[in-house]
C-alpha cells in the first residue's frame, strides 16, 4: 500500500513536470516571437525584404497556438515604434494572404485599441493607430473605401459646432498626420472621395482661429525662421507633398516589393468607429508653434537639412519627438535610441535631435516633461556623439543668445537655467570673452540679464570663486555677490544700535536653548521708545529683530534654517499677526539675504507651507516699493509661482477631500438589504448610522467652508497680482507718453512678459475667475497692450468664430486715432479666417453707429 501511493506521488511529479515543461516551452516560443517581431527592420546580414518573408513563414508556421500573443506584440509596435509603421503593415499584409482570419483580426484588434485610446483620452497614441490603419491600405489589408470613411468621420468631428477648438484641431489633424502615408494610393485609387476630404481640410484650416499664436510663439520676430503653428506647418508640408504627386524620399515601403503578391490577398473593412462626444472634463492637446533654430545653412557641407516645409523634416522630427515621448522617463536609453536613428550620416541628425529637444524645453506654455529631463539628455548625447554634439549644441546656444533680444521671456528663464545647469558638467567652461560686449548695453537687454543671471544660476551649483576665476575681469560687474547673510547686529559699531542689548539677550537665549515662551518674553522687552503703537501686539523692529536673529543663527544650511523655524514655529506665528506683520516678515528676510535669492525663495516656500505667512502677502511683497530694484530679477517670479502653485495644491487638497466626503455620504445613503423580521439589533444600527450620518453633515460642512475660504483666498491674491500688473504697466505708459518716450522699453518687456508668463502657468486657476477679472480689472477701458494679453490667453472657445465689430469712435477729436490706425494697432488683420470690420464713429452726433449695426445684423443673418 505504502509503496503504492509512492508510486502515484512519483506519477503526479513527472506529470507536473511534464506540463512545467511545456509551458516553459510554450514562454520560450512566444519570447522568440516577441525579440522576432520587435527586432524586425534592424541592421541583418539579409534584405528587409527577406526578413519580412521569412517572419511571416515562422509565424504562421505557429499561429494557432500563439495568435493572441503575436496580436498583442504587434500592437504594442505600433505604439513603441511607429517608425516601422510600414514594416509591421507589410508583414500584416503577407500573413493576411496566408490567413484572411488572422489580418481581419489584427484590424479588429487595432480599432479596439482606437476605441480604447478615445474613451481614455490619450490622443496622440489615437493618432498613432489611425495612421496605422491608413498605412494598412498600402499593404491591401484595410480597404481603401474603409480609410476614406474613417477620415470622414474624423473630418465631421473636426467641423462640429459648438466645442472647443482644441477638439476639432486634434481630429483634424489625425487625419492630416495619415495622409503622408497613404496619400498617393488614395490619389491614384480614389481620387474623387480624396479630393473632397483635403478640400475638407483646406476650408477647416481656413477658418480656424489662430489668436492663440502670438502667444506661443518663442521668437516674436520669424527673422531668421517663421515661427509656424503645427497645424499649419503640417498643412504647408502636405500641400508641398500633393504639389510633388506625393512621392517622398523618406519612409520605407517594403509593400511595394510585395505588391504582385499583396493584390491577392482580400482586403478588410473597418469597424464603425465613432469618436465619443465632447465632456468639460477632457483634456485635449494644447496647440504649439513649431519651434525652428536651424536650416542647411547652419549645417555641414555634404549631407543636407531638409527644408522647413518638406515632408520628409517632418517626418524625422516627428520620429525624434516620439522618442523622447516613449522613453523620456529614462534618459539613457532616450539618449541611445535617439543615436540608434538610421538616418544619421544621411542628414544632418545632430542638427535635427537638438532643434527637437530644445524646441520641447521651450514649448509655451510649459514643457511637455520636467525641464531637467531635457538638459540631461542632451549631456547623455553629448556622451554618444562627442566628435559633433557638443559643437552643435555650441552653436545652438550661441545662436539662442544672438537672437535672445526678441525671445518670450518665459523661454529666456528656461535657457539661462538651462545653461547654467549644462555648464556644470562641463566645469563651467564658456568662451566668456566672445559675449564680454554685453557690459555697454543697457542692464535690463535680454542679453545682460541672461548673463547675470546664468552666473547667477552657476552660482548655486559651485563655489564663488570658481566663478570669479573663470569669468573675464570685462564682466566681474555680472558677477554675483557671495552667498552671505548681510546682519546689522554683526557689522562693526553695532553696539550704537538701539536694539543691540536685546539682540544679544535674545541671541545667548536661542544658543542656550530656550523654550518658544522664554524667547517670546525675551522679545517682549525688545521695544524702541518711538514703538508704543496703541493696538500692535509686536513692533516692526521686534519682527526684525527675531527674524533676523532666528535666520542668521541658521544661515549654515537649508537645514539648520528649518530647524529654527520648526522649533519656533510658535512665536512666529504669532508675530505674523496681521498681513503688514508678514510683510516685515519678508522684508526682514529679504534684507538679510539679498544675496542669496535660493534662501529666499525656500526659506518662503517654507514658511508658507507652516502656514506662518499667507500667498496674498507674498504677492503684496513682491509689488511693494522695496522690491522695485528685484522687480526684473528671475528669483522673484520664481517665488511668485512657487507662491500660486501653493495656493492651487491648497485649494485642489480641500476639493478633493470635499469630493470624499460627498461620496461616502452618498454610499452612506444607499439602503441597504436587510431582513426587517430577524430578531436583530436594528435600532442600534439605525443609531449609529444616523449618528455617522450627522457626523459626515458635520465634516461637509466645515469642508465646504474651508473650500469656499480657499477659493476666495485664491481670488483674492490673483486680483492682488492682476491689479499690481495693471498699476505698474498702466502708470509706465502714461509717464512715457507724457514724457514723449517709446514705451515698449525692456522693462516693459519684461513686465508685459511676465503677466504673460502668470496666465499661461496658472491658465486653469486663472480661468476659473476670468468674469471677476474681466469685470473688475481687464475692461474695455484699459490699454489694449495690456488686455491684448488678456484676451489672447483666456479667449473664450466658443467665441473665436463670432464675427467682430469695432467702433473708432470720438472721431470728432482732432487727436483721435483714423479706423486704419487702429487696425494696425489693435492687430485686427492678424484675425485670419474670422470676420470683424471697423467703422469709423461720432457717438455724440450719431454718426457711424447705424452703418456698423447694419454690418453686424447682415453678418448675424448669415448664420
Amino acid at each position: 500500500m505504502n509503496t503504492g501511493g509512492r508510486r502515484r506521488r512519483q506519477d503526479d511529479d513527472g506529470e507536473f513536470r511534464g506540463r512545467k515543461r511545456r509551458r516553459n516551452e510554450s514562454i520560450e516560443i512566444e519570447e522568440r516571437f516577441e525579440s522576432l517581431i520587435v527586432r524586425l527592420g534592424e541592421r541583418s546580414n539579409a534584405t528587409l525584404e527577406n526578413n519580412i518573408e521569412g517572419l511571416a513563414e515562422v509565424l504562421d508556421t505557429d499561429l494557432a497556438a500563439c495568435k493572441g500573443k503575436i496580436l498583442k506584440i504587434l500592437c504594442d509596435c505600433f505604439i513603441r515604434s511607429p517608425e516601422k509603421c510600414t514594416i509591421y503593415t507589410t508583414l500584416i499584409g503577407m500573413m493576411n494572404i496566408k490567413d484572411y482570419s488572422f489580418g481581419a483580426e489584427v484590424v479588429e484588434a487595432l480599432a479596439k485599441l482606437l476605441k480604447e485610446f478615445l474613451k481614455n483620452c490619450d490622443w496622440y497614441k489615437a493618432s498613432l493607430i489611425v495612421r496605422t490603419l491608413a498605412d494598412m491600405g498600402n499593404a491591401r489589408v484595410v480597404s481603401l473605401t474603409s480609410i476614406v470613411q474613417l477620415f470622414d468621420v474624423w473630418m465631421c468631428s473636426a467641423e462640429e459646432p459648438d466645442v472647443p477648438q482644441v477638439r476639432r484641431d486634434l481630429f483634424a489633424y489625425a487625419v492630416m498626420y495619415a495622409l503622408p502615408w497613404i496619400g498617393k494610393e488614395l490619389r491614384e485609387k480614389q481620387s474623387t472621395d480624396f479630393d473632397k476630404i483635403l478640400a475638407r481640410i483646406h476650408n477647416y484650416m481656413g477658418n480656424r482661429s489662430r489668436v492663440h499664436v502670438d502667444g506661443l510663439r518663442v521668437w516674436s520676430s520669424d527673422d531668421p525662421h517663421p515661427q509656424e503653428e503645427y497645424m499649419e506647418c503640417l498643412w504647408e508640408q502636405i500641400q508641398k507633398m500633393r504639389g510633388e504627386q506625393w512621392t517622398e524620399k523618406h519612409l520605407l515601403r517594403p509593400y511595394n516589393h510585395f505588391a504582385t503578391a499583396l493584390n491577392g490577398g482580400s482586403v478588410h473593412s473597418l469597424p464603425s468607429i465613432i469618436p465619443p462626444p465632447h465632456h468639460n472634463d477632457y483634456r485635449y492637446p494644447k496647440p504649439r508653434v513649431v519651434f525652428r533654430m536651424f536650416d542647411y545653412t547652419d549645417c555641414p557641407e555634404g549631407i543636407i537639412l531638409p527644408g522647413s516645409h518638406s515632408i520628409e523634416r517632418f517626418f524625422i522630427e516627428d520620429q525624434v519627438a516620439h522618442v523622447v515621448y516613449y522613453y523620456h522617463d529614462d534618459r539613457k536609453l532616450c539618449a541611445n535610441m535617439l543615436v540608434s536613428n538610421p538616418y544619421f550620416g544621411k542628414i544632418p541628425m545632430e542638427y535635427v535631435i537638438v532643434e527637437v529637444v530644445m524646441g520641447g524645453l521651450f514649448t509655451l506654455p510649459r514643457p511637455p516633461y520636467l525641464e531637467v529631463f531635457y538638459g540631461s539628455l542632451l549631456i547623455e548625447l553629448c556622451k554618444l556623439i562627442p566628435a559633433t554634439l557638443p559643437q552643435v549644441l555650441a552653436q545652438a546656444t550661441e545662436m539662442l543668445f544672438d537672437r535672445i533680444s526678441t525671445m518670450d521671456p518665459d523661454c529666456c528663464e528656461r535657457f539661462v537655467s538651462w545653461f547654467a545647469y549644462h555648464l556644470s558638467n562641463y566645469q563651467f567652461r564658456w568662451s566668456w570673452d566672445d559675449w564680454v560686449h554685453v557690459q555697454d548695453l543697457d542692464p535690463l537687454h535680454p542679453k545682460a540679464v541672461f548673463v547675470r543671471e546664468s552666473l547667477l544660476k552657476a552660482l548655486r551649483l559651485t563655489y564663488h570663486k570658481r566663478i570669479v576665476d573663470l569669468v573675464p575681469k570685462a564682466l566681474s560687474a555680472f558677477v554675483p555677490a557671495e552667498f552671505l547673510p548681510h546682519f546689522k547686529y554683526m557689522e562693526p559699531n553695532a553696539e550704537a544700535l538701539p536694539l543691540y542689548g536685546a539682540f544679544e539677550h535674545l541671541f545667548a537665549a536661542i544658543r542656550q536653548k530656550c523654550s518658544p515662551e522664554e524667547a517670546l518674553e525675551v522679545l517682549g522687552k525688545a521695544r524702541l521708545h518711538d514703538d508704543a503703537v496703541s493696538g500692535v501686539k509686536y513692533t516692526p523692529s521686534q519682527i526684525e529683530l527675531f527674524v533676523q536673529t532666528l535666520l542668521y543663527m541658521g544661515a549654515k544650511s537649508f537645514s539648520h534654517s528649518f530647524a529654527g523655524l520648526a522649533k519656533f514655529k510658535d512665536v512666529l506665528k504669532q508675530l505674523a499677526y496681521s498681513e503688514d506683520a508678514q510683510l516685515c516678515i519678508l522684508r526682514s528676510l529679504h534684507t538679510l539675504w539679498k544675496d542669496h535669492q535660493q534662501m529666499q525663495g525656500v526659506i518662503i516656500n517654507k514658511m508658507l507651507r507652516m502656514s506662518i505667512i499667507e500667498c496674498s502677502a507674498v504677492a503684496n511683497w513682491i509689488f511693494s516699493k522695496e522690491m522695485t530694484g528685484e522687480f526684473t530679477k528671475m528669483y522673484v517670479w520664481e517665488i511668485l509661482h512657487q507662491t500660486i502653485s501653493k495656493m492651487s495644491k491648497h485649494v485642489t487638497k480641500v476639493q478633493n477631500e470635499l469630493r470624499e466626503v460627498h461620496k461616502a455620504r452618498q454610499t452612506s445613503r444607499q439602503p441597504a438589504g436587510q431582513n426587517q423580521d430577524e430578531d436583530s439589533d436594528s435600532d442600534g444600527e439605525q443609531e449609529q448610522n444616523d449618528r455617522a450620518e450627522s457626523v459626515n453633515e458635520e465634516m461637509l460642512e466645515k469642508l465646504e467652508e474651508q473650500f469656499e475660504s480657499a477659493q476666495a483666498d485664491q481670488k483674492n491674491m490673483f486680483l492682488i497680482i492682476f491689479q499690481r500688473f495693471i498699476m505698474l504697466l498702466s502708470e509706465h505708459i502714461v509717464r512715457c507718453d507724457t514724457d514723449g518716450r517709446d514705451f515698449r522699453n525692456w522693462w516693459y518687456y519684461w513686465t508685459l512678459g511676465r503677466l504673460k508668463q502668470v496666465f499661461m502657468m496658472h491658465e486653469e486657476q486663472v480661468y476659473q475667475y476670468k468674469d471677476t477679472l474681466e469685470t473688475l480689472l481687464f475692461t474695455q477701458e484699459l490699454d489694449h497692450n495690456i488686455l491684448q494679453v488678456f484676451q489672447q490667453m483666456l479667449q473664450e472657445d466658443e467665441l473665436r468664430d463670432a464675427v467682430l465689430l469695432v467702433f473708432a469712435n470720438k472721431q470728432d477729436l482732432p487727436n483721435a486715432m483714423s479706423a486704419a490706425e487702429l487696425t494696425e494697432k489693435l492687430g485686427l488683420r492678424s484675425l485670419v479666417g474670422r470676420k470683424w470690420y471697423i467703422q469709423a464713429t461720432c457717438a455724440s452726433q450719431g454718426q457711424g453707429l447705424y452703418e456698423g449695426l447694419d454690418w453686424l445684423s447682415t453678418e448675424l443673418s448669415k448664420n
